[in-house]
């Protein structure tokens, strides 16, 4: 057994030793349908305490042809898997148990004592080879070393096989963030050794963040991502399911609703069988989405028998905090919904996959979905906050006084949509009138400006609706109907308009003319039909300066 080559099994079995041990095994079914196929690369992506490097010791145990590992897995739930078809042949549960040379490699080793990507790379060239070296002695490796044609040769000379594990992948980009040169060496490096090579039956990678774009494309191209975002059939291996956590509940008399609220809310989805395909686009089939717990967090309440925010034990706020008080597109706002419960749709196609090049809101909340800070819902692209210990970790992050005009803002958009509800026109103008007021002189007319504070005002109606804005043109006015949303169906519909120069009943007659609520036939008898205006002519010295009036109509 060698430090890099063939580590053996006794990893894994600390972990089926230990006091709390989920069998996760059946997942080695699915990598060995992948063995030797197109799809033999595998990059997982999930957050700290996820179980990644326990998943990576049992593929090491299970491949390694030095491990003896007979014994540890028929023991385990892959024992009892059904064979694997590949071809004209079948894999039983065993079929490639201690078949391969398996090469582990945990990239933080190797950045610990190197000043540099190039550094690193030598560095593990240099002691992967030396472990090569002793166990095949007859095979003549060359003056020009490097990793790739040591392999090649090693694979022309036995015909030996390897999986290689990569743990950490992803280290070099969250160590050295901005060293994009030796990142790109990296991922070269990646590539030249895996790419297309004979020698490799299986490469599983490891980390948190996907794989890194630069460029128009990817170095690491022929890998298929497992990620928080789309764990793909890996997904009940992600962390522990309901059912596991149930069971653990039961063992250790704890109560399962508690645990649920505080460890639960990460929904992730499968690939969805064949046979179920057309009754998932009749939307009565949903049987390929998982929810998923924390793992680390549960084993500690279960050991511990108290339930509470297990997640600092190894992240600090300031690792949430410092992303979120970017405040791109109103990163701040979508924070304070997300805390109140609400859900975003957001755009994931922009992120960059690494911890640096943000482009506005969507990325950072991108980040936050690998980093585990949000669930995201792969159907609806919508992002929410899952849990109560995630909770605790945003309302922690958002102490200090940065925050309080955001939470300002925040609660009198609460307030001013719970005024809606209740037909108070007198409020609804006032509340409307301060987040007008935040534009400055040169913008307060603009229609632009009224359109931003209309939908600001609003902001807090992203829990409970839909939100489409008007594009009609016209005279200095901002249109917004506001649709419940399913989760919501007794809310009323809202249909928004805000005019200058006029009146507030103009406004609602402007909405009747152009039947708006003929588009709402649905929510007929549960509209609420909201028409602001103000006068823009009114001197700055008259008590009426920039003061707004309402009028609401139920429809």
């Amino acid at each position: 057994m060698g430090t890099y080559l063939n580590p053996g099994k006794e990893s894994y079995e600390e972990a089926v030793n230990s006091e709390i041990f989920i069998d996760k095994t059946e997942m080695i079914q699915y990598l060995n349908s992948l063995v030797n196929t197109k799809q033999k690369y595998v990059s997982v992506s999930r957050p700290r305490r996820f179980g990644k490097s326990m998943a990576a010791d049992m593929i090491c145990a299970y491949y390694d042809r030095k491990a003896d590992s007979y014994e540890l897995f028929s023991k385990r739930k892959l024992s009892e898997t059904s064979p694997v078809k590949k071809g004209d042949n079948e894999i039983a549960w065993d079929g490639y148990l201690g078949r391969f040379d398996v090469i582990r490699l945990v990239m933080t080793d190797f950045l610990d004592g190197s000043d540099t990507v190039p550094d690193m790379l030598n560095y593990l060239t240099e002691e992967v080879v030396e472990d090569l070296r002793d166990e095949f002695p007859d095979v003549n490796f060359g003056s020009r070393i490097s990793l790739r044609t040591v392999l090649n040769k090693i694979y022309g000379k036995t015909g030996h096989q390897f999986v290689i594990v990569i743990d950490e992948w992803d280290a070099i980009f969250r160590s050295c963030k901005d060293d994009k040169e030796g990142q790109t060496k990296y991922l070269d490096f990646l590539r030249d050794l895996l790419k297309d090579k004979p020698y490799v039956a299986l490469a599983y990678m490891t980390g948190i963040l996907p794989i890194k774009k630069y460029g128009e494309h990817s170095a690491l191209n022929m890998f298929t991502e497992y990620s928080m975002m789309a764990p793909r059939q890996l997904a009940e291996y992600t962390g522990f399911t309901e059912d596991e956590v149930s069971n653990l509940c039961i063992d250790y008399k704890m109560n399962y609703n508690d645990v649920s609220s505080w460890y639960d809310g990460y929904i992730v989805s499968d690939n969805i069988p064949k046979e179920k395909r057309e009754e998932y686009r009749e939307g009565i089939y949903s049987g390929h989405k998982t929810a998923i717990y924390s793992p680390l967090s549960v084993v500690e309440a279960m050991t511990t028998g108290v339930i509470k925010n297990y997640w600092n034990k190894t992240e600090t706020y300031e690792a949430l905090a410092d992303y979120i008080r970017r405040d791109y597109d109103g990163l701040k706002d979508a924070v304070a919904l997300l805390m109140d419960g609400g859900k975003l749709v957001i755009d994931t196609s922009t992120y960059q996959n690494d911890m640096t090049t943000f482009n506005g809101r969507d990325d950072i909340l991108s980040l936050l979905i690998h980093l585990g800070y949000l669930g995201f819902d792969d159907e609806t692209s919508e992002v929410f906050i899952p849990n109560k210990e995630i909770l605790d970790e945003f309302k922690t992050s958002t102490k200090s006084k940065e925050w309080n005009e955001t939470f300002e803002s925040f609660r009198l958009s609460q307030e001013l949509l719970k005024a809606t509800w209740n037909r108070d026109a007198e409020k609804v103008a006032e509340i409307i009138e301060k987040t007008h007021d935040k534009a400055d002189n040169k913008t307060y007319n603009d229609e632009a400006a009224l359109s931003y504070a209309i939908r600001m005002a609003y902001y807090s109606a992203q829990k409970y609706y839909t939100i489409l804005p008007e594009t009609d043109t016209g005279k200095g006015y901002a249109d917004l109907i506001l649709i419940p949303s399913p989760k919501y169906p007794d809310k009323p519909a809202l249909v928004i308009e805000l005019k200058y120069n006029k009146d507030a009943e103009g406004a609602i007659a402007q909405i009747k003319r152009r039947d708006y609520p003929e588009r709402l036939e649905h929510y007929k008898g549960n509209i609420i039909l909201v028409g602001i205006n103000y006068d823009k002519d009114i001197p700055n010295d008259d008590p009426a300066f920039k003061h707004h009036t309402c009028v609401l109509e139920d429809a």
